[in-house]
């Protein structure tokens, strides 16, 4: 009966370090699967800032002068408020991925730069009266959020990448694949 019994306790002890030893594979597992929907969150964003759409209406809400109003956007030209539209709806989603911590701030931080900042100066005034417009004063939020946040971590005196960086070198990588 002693060896039924130390049987029956060595698998007791043996189901529970499989058990143990499940929860700490499935803790492992989530922390991986959470990074890998950053990074491709990430790489979404990386995409469609490289986007053909973007850029334009990236380039067209740069050449507009600080705090332009609605009458004025729509007479800078036929396509601005278009621009300042996706501009806006584009902030917003990444405003909002940045809140939910499913892409990182120095992600946001790194991609994006002062750029944020920059286009809600532009557009901030224009977004207030879309507020008015629409009867909802949470439109754009997160882009409001999000340069507001961007304009706060920035540091009094930012060091370039290229030369903040200039010493970098890859990690114990080997020429071989």
């Amino acid at each position: 009966m002693d060896d039924l019994s130390r049987l029956a306790n060595m698998a007791e002890i043996i189901g529970a370090a499989v058990v143990i030893g499940g929860l700490f594979f499935a803790i492992i597992q989530m922390r991986q699967l959470r990074q890998q929907r950053r990074e491709l969150a990430a790489i979404e964003l990386f995409r469609f800032f490289g986007s053909p759409q973007f850029s334009q209406a990236y380039r067209e809400v740069m050449r507009l002068p600080d705090g332009l109003d609605m009458a004025g956007l729509r007479a800078h030209s036929p396509e601005a408020e278009n621009c300042a539209m996706i501009i806006s709806t584009t902030m917003e989603n990444i405003g909002v991925m940045m809140f939910q911590r499913i892409v990182p701030s120095v992600v946001v931080e790194n991609l994006m730069g002062n750029s944020a900042v920059l286009l809600w100066r532009r557009l901030h005034i224009w977004v207030a009266e879309i507020r008015v417009e629409l009867g909802n004063p949470g439109a754009f939020e997160w882009f409001q959020w999000l340069a507001e946040i961007l304009e706060s971590m920035q540091s009094d005196h930012p060091v370039p990448a290229h030369e903040a960086h200039k010493d970098w070198k890859p990690a114990g990588l080997t020429p071989e694949i």
